[in-house]
């Protein structure tokens, strides 16, 4: 039964997904992709919505007909996961000047990027919600782990792995389908490595919604915005702390902060371009334009 949250929100999500769609494009919430094509946005907010209308039956089931539908580790993953969605939504509408130029009629001031950049806009008195997006997820990670007896190093790299994972999965959603891509990747290669569902089975209902929307974000008919990418990065940090020992943690801990150092000075789009595999393995499924 620790399999019906994912195949619950994956049902929810094929009803959901295409009207939130249609929705954003007819409501004028759309914005500009790499490529500069007009498409519906944010539509990463799917995937909350998916998993909260899902929860209905699930929290049903689980309580009236006294199932163990989640996994224990699956009640601080919807806080998670929810939280670091919502600080993604605030940064879609506030923080990226998006709609802000069209709907005042009037230029508006460029909006941090980096670290460096929003460390910048702190420290000249403004506001910056990239930065109000990290200390948020951290916050929320801190909370998410506490309470669960757990040791004080495995307590502070798994926050780290989760705060990490969140960011870099932001990083990474600059071309179609590739956050969820690489998730789908990560998830696999944990799933066999360990021979366990277990990770998989703690973060099914969020996991569903992603697994619609890949198509639309492939076939550019919608971007998943910061709401997306950062449920998405939270569902792989939560999958890593379900899945790895402390050591694993730790050495994913490494490599992400590696990644995101690099992702702050270079292009890691130029990387996966030049790089023979990632290249095909990044452009697999997604429309190709002259």
């Amino acid at each position: 039964m620790q399999s019906l949250p994912l195949i619950v929100s994956l049902v929810v999500a094929a009803f959901v997904v295409p009207p939130l769609v249609r929705a954003l494009r007819d409501q004028g919430f759309v914005t500009k992709n790499y490529r500069r094509a007009q498409l519906p946005f944010p539509t990463g907010v799917a995937i909350p919505l998916a998993a909260m209308l899902a929860l209905i039956p699930l929290a049903l089931v689980q309580e009236l007909a006294d199932v163990d539908v989640f996994k224990p580790a699956a009640y601080p993953a919807v806080t998670y996961v929810l939280g670091v969605a919502l600080l993604g939504l605030a940064d879609d509408f506030i923080g990226s000047g998006l709609f802000s130029a069209v709907r005042l009629e009037r230029p508006v001031p460029p909006t941090p990027r980096g670290w460096r950049g929003h460390a910048r806009a702190i420290l000249g008195g403004g506001f910056s919600t990239g930065a109000a997006k990290a200390a948020g997820s951290l916050g929320l990670a801190l909370f998410a782990l506490s309470g669960e007896n757990r040791s004080a190093e495995e307590y502070l790299v798994g926050a780290g792995v989760l705060v990490l994972a969140t960011n870099l999965f932001n990083l990474l959603d600059l071309r179609p389908g590739r956050s969820a891509k690489a998730l789908l990747i990560l998830g696999a290669a944990l799933s066999v490595g360990a021979w366990s569902p277990d990770g998989l089975w703690t973060v099914g209902l969020f996991l569903g919604p992603v697994l619609v929307l890949l198509p639309f974000d492939l076939r550019e008919r919608g971007m998943l915005g910061d709401t997306g990418s950062n449920a998405i990065g939270a569902v792989a940090g939560l999958w890593l702390v379900a899945t790895l020992s402390t050591t694993g943690q730790a050495i994913a801990l490494a490599v992400m902060a590696v990644v995101t150092v690099y992702g702050e000075f270079r292009s890691i789009s130029a990387l996966i371009e030049r790089t023979p595999g990632l290249r095909q393995l990044d452009s697999l499924g997604r429309i190709q334009h002259a």
